[in-house]
């Protein structure tokens, strides 16, 4: 029986398989019927808010606005600062410098609701954390700056009951809460990039028309799966099954750069990555990455990222201090 071979949408697959949210702080956070929260930027990690009961005006750092109701989920994929408020007028008050009270592990609460308000006016669970997409980290740059998911709107029937969950959790605070709305943050950020990406992208091209290309799409799903091996174009070629000169011609008129180099700055993000969320140490990096020395690593990392594998090591160690 013949294989059948792998599909465009294989590669979208793998890129929802391999994302990750890497919980750097969650907060809890109940307000009073007027508030102003703001978020500052935060380069390399995204903003996630699920808003639970009542409404507010997301604010984002061009000044555009968002009105947000209960149920709404936005993900901020590149860090970039906003204001959640009450209404367009209010004050904002940086959210790192309003006391939280620890609820559990890597969780925390903010109460801003007045004593006089039995029942908080606006309650949400926000994340801020490392947007991990794996090999496809480029594909964050091309992303909106605010991602917007109505959790009770049609366009996204497997989002509700997702929602639903995690307004339980958010409200009830039951033991091990933090951890499971930690999983369906993941979950739910997962449909709201597959719904861009299924509906086009908006217009986003590169590394996304490379991902719906049926020919170009087989190469690189192979190689974002095997990132050490020794490619060469004509092996690229090889799982597009079209010829070296087409395939590097497509390449570089798809993605606007060349193949190698593509296959270069691939390992490099997954260099960074592995140093730093992993703790890997160089010598195991550039082994899994097929270079045949440390020294060969090195130069390459240096080359592409500007500085050292081991300054990259170093920094991530100061910056958890």
């Amino acid at each position: 029986m013949s294989q059948v071979p792998p599909q465009p949408t294989d590669l979208i697959s793998e890129l929802l398989t391999g994302m990750r949210l890497h919980g750097v702080q969650y907060r809890r956070i109940q307000t009073g019927p007027t508030f102003g929260l703001g978020f500052p930027p935060k380069p390399g990690h995204a903003y996630f808010h699920y808003l639970a009961v009542g409404s507010a005006i997301l604010r984002g750092a061009d000044g555009s606005k968002h009105r947000l109701s209960a149920g709404d989920v936005v993900l901020v994929p590149r860090g970039e600062g906003h204001a959640l408020l009450s209404d367009e007028g209010h004050p904002v008050q940086c959210l790192e410098t309003i006391v939280a009270a620890p609820l559990g592990e890597a969780v925390s609460g903010i109460d801003t609701c007045p004593s006089t308000h039995a029942v908080p006016s606006a309650v949400l669970f926000h994340g801020c954390m490392l947007f991990d997409l794996g090999g496809m980290q480029g594909l964050s740059k091309l992303m909106p700056a605010v991602m917007l998911a109505d959790g009770n709107a049609t366009a996204f029937p497997g989002l509700l009951p997702m929602v639903d969950a995690m307004k339980r959790e958010v409200c009830s605070g039951r033991i091990g809460y933090a951890g499971i709305l930690a999983r369906l943050a993941d979950a739910v950020a997962a449909m709201i990039v597959r719904d861009w990406v299924e509906r086009g992208c908006e217009g986003a091209s590169g590394l996304v028309m490379a991902m719906r290309d049926p020919r170009l799409s087989l190469s690189l799903l192979a190689l974002h799966r095997d990132p050490g091996r020794d490619w060469t174009v004509e092996a690229l070629a090889a799982e597009s099954n079209i010829s070296r000169s087409v395939f590097a011609d497509r390449f570089q008129t798809v993605i606007g750069t060349a193949p190698l180099r593509y296959v270069t700055e691939l390992r490099m993000q997954l260099a960074s990555q592995w140093l730093t969320q992993q703790s890997l140490s160089i010598e195991v990096v550039a082994e899994r990455l097929g270079y045949a020395s440390q020294a060969a690593f090195s130069r390459a990392y240096k080359r592409v990222m500007g500085h050292s594998p081991g300054a990259t090591r170093r920094g991530r160690a100061l910056a958890s201090r």
